[in-house]
């Protein structure tokens, strides 16, 4: 599939550097001010993370942590985790997910809601469903 910048969350852009069966990899930038999203793991996929510029929060199972420019995470596969930009400048992270799975399929799907909803055409009950459907690739994890 073509490189693309996808819009995850009104406060989450990526773009896909390059795509195979063994590995997806990605650039995320991240606007100033976010808040943690859910916690989530992938129960089937290994992550991992390089903090190219700002820093980004990080909860991996119940410890929380802060990563700055040049470090690295890696998040083992079922594992709980969430990361968001709480500083006051962008972050920008190297993001690769391995296998790649269904996850370029998922953005590309959330891309395509986040563009639906700024017009307001999404039900709350598509977002269930689409968590149900890539349960493969992507679990919230609820207290």
């Amino acid at each position: 599939m073509a490189s693309d910048k996808l819009t995850l969350s009104p406060v989450t852009q990526l773009t896909i550097v390059s795509s195979t069966d063994e590995a997806l990899e990605v650039e995320a930038v991240y606007a100033p001010g976010g808040s943690a999203p859910p916690n989530h793991l992938h129960p089937s996929q290994d992550e991992h993370f390089e903090i190219l510029e700002g820093a980004m929060q990080v909860r991996l199972g119940e410890e929380p942590s802060e990563l700055s420019q040049g470090d690295q995470l890696d998040v083992p596969r079922g594992t709980p985790h969430t990361m968001w930009n709480a500083g006051d400048g962008p972050a920008r992270t190297r993001w690769i997910t391995r296998p790649a799975l269904r996850t370029e399929v998922w953005f590309r799907t959330l891309d395509s809601i986040q563009r639906r909803s700024a017009e307001g055409d999404v039900e709350p009950e598509e977002y269930v469903k689409l968590l149900d459907e890539y349960r493969d690739v992507f679990r919230l994890v609820l207290p």
